[in-house]
């Protein structure tokens, strides 16, 4: 008989299972489908950042500027379209701004050899120039990716879940992908049976923050406007923890699009019942701390690391 081996994966399904189980039986309004709705809707965004940072995890490396990427370039489309400039030009200097930090940082990583830790941290505090931004009205032909709906679900859960399909095909059924896990898995050994890993490294960071970029977009259609000072929550942290919690290992080469689902269902639970029970935010924040150090914990024991994986890498 084949040995069925436990998994953090399905350990994390199953806390969801009997979360959600709990939390229905016991916590008035919760299974209610307009509250079911609203916790799927109010954690695509970070649903969506996760898929980025699991990219950049299983590669073995770590993006804390992804909140950068989330505001500044739609940010800085909403600015320019008030300020008079067209959409299509908006757009395409906000595509620039962002392709370029992401190759800046990934060039940084790979070539220069700076630690995707310190590299990611001051290449996201580098970006903050802006403030809060307002949505145009000559923004609204577009404002359905955030505002509509496709057969009753919100977009930004359509977004999401589209996301997932393209970034799950990325790693599972493409040559790069594989390079992804090749590298996470032994960077070095990835080197040497030839796998260019350098660009492959770069590709992470550039898929890293157009994805971020996405979900920024999708975000400021959803509220209406853009507060690039958004750095100063704890958004990154819960990607970090969305990202870890489900099964994605920060040794790299572990991991895929449906353990970063998963994460996002159990923390989008979680948050949902402490917003009902009014648990205060700085109570919200202890508790996620606890959760993403036992998740850590977990994450070194249930993937331990042998000789020929033992260096860190990146992080």
């Amino acid at each position: 008989m084949r040995e069925q081996r436990i998994t953090q994966q399905g350990i994390v399904f199953g806390i969801f299972v009997l979360l959600f189980a709990g939390f229905s039986a016991f916590l008035p309004g919760f299974l209610t489908p307009d509250n079911m709705i609203a916790l799927l809707q109010n954690v695509a965004v970070l649903g969506i950042l996760s898929l980025g940072m699991a990219i950049v995890i299983i590669g073995r490396g770590i993006d804390l500027s992804m909140i950068a990427a989330l505001a500044v370039p739609p940010g800085l489309i909403l600015q320019m379209v008030q300020n008079g400039h067209s959409i299509s030009g908006s757009f395409a200097a906000a595509l620039i701004l962002a392709i370029g930090f992401g190759l800046a940082n990934g060039w940084l990583i790979a070539y220069a050899e700076v630690p995707s830790l310190f590299t990611t941290l001051a290449s996201g505090l580098f970006l903050f120039r802006l403030d809060v931004v307002q949505w145009s009205e000559k923004l609204d032909p577009i404002a359905w990716i955030g505002r509509g709906t496709l057969f009753g679900v919100p977009m930004p859960i359509v977004m999401f879940a589209l996301a997932s399909l393209v970034v799950a095909f990325f790693l599972r059924r493409t040559r790069l992908g594989s390079y992804v896990y090749a590298i996470g898995d032994n960077p070095f050994g990835a080197r040497t049976t030839g796998i260019p890993t350098r660009p492959v490294i770069v590709l992470q960071y550039l898929l890293a923050a157009l994805i971020g970029a996405f979900a920024g977009l999708v975000l400021a259609a959803s509220v209406n406007s853009m507060e690039t000072r958004i750095y100063n929550s704890t958004l990154i942290y819960d990607v970090i923890l969305v990202c870890v919690l489900g099964g994605i290992g920060l040794s790299g080469g572990r991991g895929g699009v449906l353990n970063a689902v998963i994460g996002t269902l159990l923390i989008g639970t979680i948050l949902n019942a402490m917003t009902i029970l009014d648990v205060s935010y700085s109570g919200q924040n202890f508790i996620k701390g606890v959760i993403l150090l036992v998740a850590i914990l977990a994450d070194s024991m249930i993937n331990p690391r042998n000789e020929e994986t033992a260096q860190q890498g990146d992080i």
